[in-house]
């Protein structure tokens, strides 16, 4: 089998994608899923994202982990594949799909893509850190001399010890000036530090505002991939109008034989 894929990475976060609308690609395969995202024996990706047709919205997007299973929503993973829905010529300026977290919708702006997330109701705060899910989990920490922080080996132990076997998503972070943070993420699935997250920097953002440490409903995080942008709108209730914004670039396209 001849499977043709593209090659996407969003700050860093990379992904092979392909188009699914007929079916033909084996997504209850694993262990292919896992060596196409192999960096040694692959293309090399932190995961797999397909697109599918969907029955009322543009189309729906089934999200893998580098391990090969299916997972939790990716933020980056969302704008990659809306910037390849538009190179398919499925969407032009504008969508709205499905994801496994519900419906969202996105459109191009001067930063690349601007994505609407998932509303976020609870933050639960603690006197070490943040947990809140914004379409995956995530653990929120400030620390200093993040650029120093050994994240693989504490973003594991967090994993574990505090979240078991299902697991969380860990973000440090630390304050650069104003409105911008840095932020650097452990990511379960991977189970390695990624060059960004998407999902991570969005939960960062909402933490920060919920620590009374933002002054404003926006923020910069930079990551090790690049910046991204987080804007929301926030009131008693939780958090609404949630937006990631940030680049999509495809890499390349190519082919994977079988």
């Amino acid at each position: 089998m001849k499977y043709p894929f593209y090659k996407y990475q969003g700050t860093g976060n990379d992904f092979v994608i392909i188009d699914n609308r007929s079916q033909y690609f084996p997504k209850k395969d694993t262990k292919l899923i896992a060596l196409m995202c192999d960096r040694k024996f692959g293309v090399g990706a932190d995961g797999l994202i397909l697109l599918e047709n969907h029955p009322s919205l543009d189309f729906e997007m089934l999200y893998y982990n580098a391990d090969g299973n299916e997972s939790s929503m990716c933020g980056n993973g969302g704008r990659c594949i809306v910037d390849f829905a538009k190179q398919l010529g499925v969407i032009e300026s504008v969508t709205a799909f499905q994801a496994i977290d519900g419906l969202h919708k996105a459109s191009f702006n001067l930063e690349g893509v601007s994505l609407k997330m998932a509303d976020v109701d609870t933050v639960s705060v603690s006197e070490k850190y943040a947990f809140l899910d914004t379409g995956s989990p995530h653990h929120v920490q400030l620390v200093n001399h993040l650029e120093e922080f050994d994240v693989f080996e504490q973003g594991k132990i967090i994993r574990h010890e505090i979240y078991g076997e299902e697991g969380a998503n860990v973000n440090f972070v630390e304050q650069l000036s104003g409105d911008v943070y840095s932020v650097r993420t452990y990511e379960r699935g991977v189970e390695n530090e990624t060059l960004s997250c998407g999902t991570g920097v969005t939960a960062v953002a909402i933490a920060l505002h919920k620590m009374g440490l933002l002054g404003e409903y926006k923020v910069n995080l930079r990551t090790l991939g690049g910046t991204l942008k987080v804007k929301f709108d926030a009131d008693d209730t939780g958090y609404s109008n949630v937006y990631l914004e940030g680049p999509a670039t495809l890499v390349y396209k190519g082919v994977w034989e079988q």
